[in-house]
């Protein structure tokens, strides 16, 4: 039996690193187990914000990988301001109070004059290309993925070119992504993001979402089919690493501005006041891109002396981590929008055997998978007692070196169980 081929587009991409180049990543890795051949189209001189090398021995040289070059304006922009343009490249945006004029200058442009996003200009180029190779390779299927969100406006482009049968994927919501309202849009911007998202929903022959939020949102603007295949977890490589002796409280990966959980902070200061043991153990531990508010609510309660800034590291390393902690944290704006984001590291978190800490707004796809893989506690943004309550309570769980998880039902997350669920869609 021939194997199905499908064009997967993608801006994301090893070296890449950062949550947003493992799902299909991973996708890639598994689909040739399902009679699945998948060709991958990236962009040849991307600018990564992150990078991490050690995704690259995940890339079989089987695997068919196509280039083609992009036009990257936050090169550009580096010349105006180097530290406005890799902060927002990473998605990192000051609160609107602390914003430069430089900044808010950038913000503006950003939003107005990139619609849908910074790598618009690939767009045109790559679905001239793409046409050829669509023929040459005798494509089944073709699949895009975003953010960035113009990668869709590629498929769309094709699907009008070939008819060819197209999954539109999305990691995250496109309009109502939290950080869509601080881009100073005009609203004739804001009209033509809501035109481009209604023309790629509606002309996709089938889309992906990772969470139910997500569908339930697109649902309103749209009657195509649209499964939901959250992200997962993989096999890791066995990692030597002994756990922290301390009490160790750790976030891995972004934790933004507006992800700043006071009542958690001030739940850890009373702690540290009323607990002479508490805090001889306490740790608290940032693996990844922290914002600066954050660091500054710790410092104003007196907690300076407790944290680790350790920055970006690769994915091998933040598993390391994730593993030897005793706490793992997963924080998440307390909004409407974010409910419908499930960060990838949650499940990592589940398989590490770490109790999770997660903070966000109610009934949330977070909350209800935790819930469901009895895997840690979510708690909302006013729940300040039960928060201090249950961080004493894993503390003397960890004083008797009881401090464990119990999980269930967590195989259907495996990388390659999510994969099986892609292969049937395709």
């Amino acid at each position: 039996m021939d194997k199905k081929k499908v064009l997967i587009i993608t801006y994301y991409w090893p070296p890449a690193g950062g949550p947003g180049v493992q799902r299909w990543l991973k996708f890639v890795k598994y689909l040739p187990e399902f009679n699945v051949e998948p060709i991958v189209f990236i962009p040849e001189n991307p600018n990564y914000p992150l990078i991490d090398n050690s995704l690259k021995s995940e890339v079989s040289d089987d695997i068919t990988i196509i280039k083609y070059p992009i036009k990257e304006p936050y090169r550009v922009a580096g010349i105006l301001s180097k530290k406005s343009s890799q902060t927002m490249s990473k998605g990192v945006i000051s609160e609107e109070k602390k914003q430069s004029f430089i900044e808010k200058f950038m913000l503006f442009i950003r939003g107005n004059f990139f619609i849908p996003d910074a790598r618009i200009s690939w767009v045109k180029p790559s679905a001239n290309v793409l046409f050829e190779i669509i023929e040459k390779e005798k494509i089944d299927t073709l699949i895009t993925t975003g953010p960035p969100h113009s990668v869709h406006l590629i498929g769309l482009s094709l699907k009008e070119k070939t008819g060819l049968r197209w999954l539109a994927d999305f990691r995250d919501p496109w309009t109502s992504i939290g950080y869509h309202k601080q881009l100073r849009l005009t609203k004739n911007a804001e009209r033509k993001h809501k035109k481009l998202e209604n023309s790629v929903l509606n002309s996709a022959d089938q889309i992906l979402v990772t969470s139910n939020n997500t569908k339930s949102e697109f649902r309103k603007i749209t009657n195509r089919p649209i499964e939901v295949i959250t992200n997962g977890y993989d096999d890791e490589p066995v990692i030597d690493f002994e756990k922290d002796k301390k009490f160790s409280i750790a976030h891995i990966g972004s934790l933004l501005s507006k992800r700043n959980p006071m009542n958690l902070w001030k739940a850890l200061s009373e702690l540290v006041k009323e607990n002479h043991e508490f805090a001889k153990d306490l740790q608290i531990r940032f693996v990844g891109v922290v914002g600066e508010n954050i660091l500054e609510s710790l410092r104003d309660l007196n907690l300076s002396d407790y944290f680790d800034d350790i920055g970006y590291v690769s994915h091998n390393q933040s598993i390391m981590y994730q593993k030897k902690s005793q706490l793992l944290l997963l924080i998440e704006i307390d909004s409407e929008e974010t409910k419908s984001i499930i960060p990838g590291k949650l499940f990592e978190y589940m398989v590490s055997g770490r109790p999770i800490i997660s903070i966000g707004p109610k009934d949330t796809d977070v909350e209800k998978i935790i819930k469901e893989t009895n895997t840690g506690n979510h708690f909302y943004y006013d729940d300040y007692e039960s928060l201090k309550s249950i961080i004493l309570e894993h503390y003397k769980a960890f004083k008797n070196d009881e401090l464990e998880t119990y999980p269930i039902g967590l195989q259907k997350y495996h990388r390659k169980s999510l994969t099986h669920s892609l292969s049937k869609l395709l």
